[in-house]
């Protein structure tokens, strides 16, 4: 058969996600698929990324083995990033100066830390946190070193922050902004967060704007701020926030956006029809998208177009119509979670909020006007409401008459607030990897009845995990078959149990 040639650019966790419908979609019959990788890597978990300091290799973090490109026919070429595109010719020049020719494009690109431009950004060890090999870099570095600091508080910050602490570094973070993880949480949420991962060794330092990195008088670099005071370290890793990974499609003449990332519609095509954009590259309505679950509703969409080219079905094609941004983040084993308008930027929003200063929790419910609807929600120290509250939210479910029941613990309303056998069939359970109620009952019906047995069959609470407690409530609740659970649950029970060995000798 003669095949079309689709390129991929990318292969991060979108990428690969991409690959994957392609091949449910059986689309790898129809294409010569070839992937480009800046990395030397197959496409790893980097939302678990700092369990690489705690032991986990690349291998460990894989999201696919070599069969999976052997048995697809897949052409992956790792340490082999694009570097020219060619519209015009339809064709990719690669670094190690192979022209591929495409009938279809996909990039897939993702994003680079940005670093802010201060005088001496550029010393040796300074670095990112973003790929194994920077982390390989931190290891390396932190090995004759005793402090690190970590410039940037927000989600990735603090991971970072993490890495360094695991290495055995006094850690300190440095933030621009009044508080940590500005974005997520707000001022009262802030300060527990901040309270809490001082008492876990990290140094906090907010309000701080770094004006240059010199050489330091105790220890490798010191950082100057606006403010007279200063920061002494022996190794400096910057996490400021992300840009889109755009130079590909700048340099080609694609629609770029004004602040950056590669214009698409609702399918996910770029300014050229035979280009399509997905993850944090791609600019949908003037929005980048930085997590990972939007990427892999992109990869979905785009998936699925390109299947509608040769399967002429009829039906209704999936859209990208924007994605929910809220998130269940474990950061310096410090739970954090945000939900929705969790700022209470919709007008006419009224706020409830728990606070107890002695076990550090912060709670604090966004609702509508009428105190009929959830539109967000913050969760410090404790985020174990957040399934409930994210599906409340979602499905537009009826608030109780004391909304404020909800997050008060000794009314623990929450867990009773939704019973996830009145959620529609379609309601999506785990966002990351579009799994729905429905998906999740037609598991448990064929007998998939342990949070492990649906992880594997589903998927679902395979990506940020945030979901893990709503599966379980939905598998509490369903109907399954008896005798079948008995077995799976007895199977999973023999594989877990230790293996001792007795020396009789």
């Amino acid at each position: 058969m003669n095949r079309e040639r689709l390129i991929v650019v990318g292969n991060g966790m979108i990428g690969q996600k991409f690959l994957e419908q392609l091949v449910a979609l059986d689309l790898h019959r129809h294409y010569r698929l070839t992937v480009l990788s800046g990395e030397p890597h197959r496409a790893y978990d980097r939302v678990h990324l700092s369990d690489y300091f705690r032991g986990r290799s690349a291998e460990d973090l894989a999201l696919a083995d070599e069969d999976f490109f052997h048995c697809h026919d897949i052409d992956l070429r790792l340490a082999e990033p694009a570097e020219t595109l060619r519209l015009d010719e339809k064709t990719v020049i690669t670094a190690r100066g192979n022209t591929l020719a495409f009938d279809k494009l996909v990039l897939a690109t993702g994003s680079f830390p940005f670093v802010p431009p201060v005088p001496g950004h550029d010393r040796s060890g300074c670095m990112v946190y973003r790929t194994i090999e920077d982390l390989e870099a931190i290891k390396q570095a932190g090995r004759d070193a005793e402090i690190g600091v970590v410039i940037g508080g927000g989600l990735l910050g603090l991971e970072a922050a993490s890495a360094l602490r695991d290495i055995g570094l006094q850690t300190h973070v440095v933030e621009f902004a009044q508080r940590l993880m500005a974005v997520q949480v707000d001022d009262a949420g802030g300060r527990v967060l901040r309270r809490k991962i001082e008492q876990l060794g990290v140094f906090v330092h907010t309000e701080m704007n770094t004006k240059e990195i010199v050489d330091g008088d105790f220890y490798r670099h010191r950082l100057n701020f606006a403010d007279g005071k200063s920061l002494e370290t022996d190794l400096v890793v910057f996490s400021a926030g992300i840009r889109p990974q755009d130079t590909l499609a700048r340099h080609a003449g694609l629609t770029i956006g004004e602040r950056g990332g590669v214009v698409i519609d609702n399918f996910c095509r770029s300014s050229h029809p035979d280009v399509y954009c997905i993850g944090e590259a791609a600019l949908w309505q003037g929005r980048i998208f930085g997590l990972v679950a939007p990427g892999y509703e992109m990869a979905r969409v785009a998936a699925s177009h390109l299947a509608s080219l040769h399967q002429r079905s009829g039906q209704d094609l999936p859209e990208f119509t924007g994605a929910d941004m809220s998130t269940k983040l474990k950061l310096l084993g410090v739970d954090v979670a945000s939900v929705g308008d969790a700022h209470a930027a919709t007008p006419g929003a009224c706020c409830y909020r728990y606070e107890d200063e002695s076990k550090q929790l912060y709670k604090k419910l966004v609702v509508s006007e009428d105190k009929r609807r959830l539109l967000g929600a913050v969760l410090v120290g404790e985020a174990r409401e957040y399934s409930t509250l994210l599906q409340v939210m979602l499905n537009e479910i009826d608030l109780p008459e004391s909304p404020e029941a909800l997050i008060l613990p000794h009314l623990d309303a929450a867990a009773s607030a939704i019973d996830p056998g009145c959620l529609p069939e379609p309601a999506t359970i785990c966002a990351c990897q579009a799994v729905s109620k429905g998906d999740l009952q037609a598991a448990i019906a064929a007998g998939h009845c342990s949070l492990g047995a649906l992880k594997t069959e589903t998927g679902a609470a395979t990506g940020c995990g945030g979901c893990a407690s709503m599966v379980e409530k939905l598998l509490a609740v369903s109907e399954r078959p008896v005798e079948d659970c008995k077995q799976e649950i007895l199977e999973q029970a023999v594989e877990e149990m230790p293996l001792y060995v007795e020396d009789r000798a």
